[in-house]
């Protein structure tokens, strides 16, 4: 298949030609990289036009029963929706599950909607390195909600905040009081709180809902239209899902109205394009004849103590100084 034929199976909505788009982009292969900036370049006219939406919570919360339930839910209204799942790697193995899609079996099964899971193979902050891509290629083809699950690790998976336009956080009953949520960096970047599970101890709910909400009036707004509402809900008896989505279209519709929604995207892309930049410094630096030369010799310093981690470090740097990257 040629990238013209490829490009055009994206932009037609062909899930197979959009699987293959982005296993492309997410190569590591050297003579993959250029193939794949002129294919995003060749969609990227028709991306954009989605609703970019970030889940997150803790393992157990219910994200995928909640985004199975949310995509039947948004099907029904006549939207196509795109999940992107990423799935926690191993430290040691580097390898990952991926098992997210068999847990959306009625979702997965549907034309309108397409599901793909990625390992994060090491990438932080909960999401794969090359999710921002994957969304624009989604958007290319024809899917007008990109919902992306992040790997569901804890506290630090906030890089999702940056990459969608609306960041919502799922919480459990009993999760803890006012100052336990306060404490969890990753409140303060949520624009809707969900407690997931609420019939099975429904007191439980309405109590954490509470919590949260007071917790959230301590807490700086990211927003000067918009103030973080909490709502209790139940994904897998489907109670609850279209009260979410009104929800999110009254979100929308506010931020539209200031200017927030499009003033947060040239942010994200502006702060998109640092990340690359950034990335692919360490990756010439790494490749530097020089540092590749002195590294061995170096790391094998630090790791007996003879040499500080600092000084080497320096040193490693100090050979750009004589050559460009």
């Amino acid at each position: 298949m040629t990238d013209a034929t490829l490009v055009a199976g994206v932009l037609a909505g062909s899930r197979r030609d959009l699987a293959k788009a982005i296993t492309l982009v997410e190569s590591t292969r050297p003579d993959h990289a250029e193939r794949a900036l002129q294919l995003l370049e060749a969609v990227l006219p028709c991306a954009g036009k989605s609703l970019r939406m970030g889940v997150s919570g803790v393992p157990g919360v219910g994200k995928s029963t909640f985004i199975e339930a949310l995509g039947m839910h948004l099907i029904e209204q006549g939207h196509r929706v795109a999940v992107l799942a990423v799935d926690p790697s191993s430290s040691r193995s580097g390898g990952s599950i991926l098992g997210d899609k068999t847990r959306m079996e009625r979702l997965s099964l549907r034309a309108e909607a397409f599901i793909r899971p990625t390992p994060a193979s090491g990438a932080l902050g909960g999401v794969a390195g090359k999710t921002r891509e994957a969304m624009l290629l989604c958007e290319a083809a024809g899917f007008d909600v990109i919902i992306v699950e992040t790997v569901g690790v804890g506290q630090s998976e906030t890089a999702v905040a940056g990459m969608s336009d609306v960041f919502v956080l799922l919480q459990l009953p009993n999760a803890g009081d006012e100052l336990q949520a306060i404490k969890k960096g990753i409140v303060e970047l949520a624009d809707i709180v969900v407690v997931n599970k609420a019939d099975i101890d429904p007191a439980a709910a309405e109590l954490a809902c509470a919590q949260m909400r007071g917790a959230l009036s301590l807490l700086r707004p990211g927003s000067k239209s918009w103030r973080p509402p909490v709502l209790a809900l139940s994904a897998a008896r489907n109670q609850g899902i279209d009260g979410f989505w009104r929800l999110i279209e009254k979100f929308r519709e506010t931020q539209q109205a200031s200017g927030e929604f499009e003033a947060k995207r040239r942010r994200q892309a502006l702060a998109w394009m640092w990340t690359l930049i950034e990335a692919g410094l360490a990756s010439r630096f790494k490749s530097h004849p020089a540092v590749r030369a002195a590294l061995p010799e170096l790391s094998v310093a630090v790791e007996s103590g003879t040499i500080a981690p600092a000084a080497a470090a320096n040193r490693l740097l100090g050979y750009l100084n004589h050559s460009s990257l």
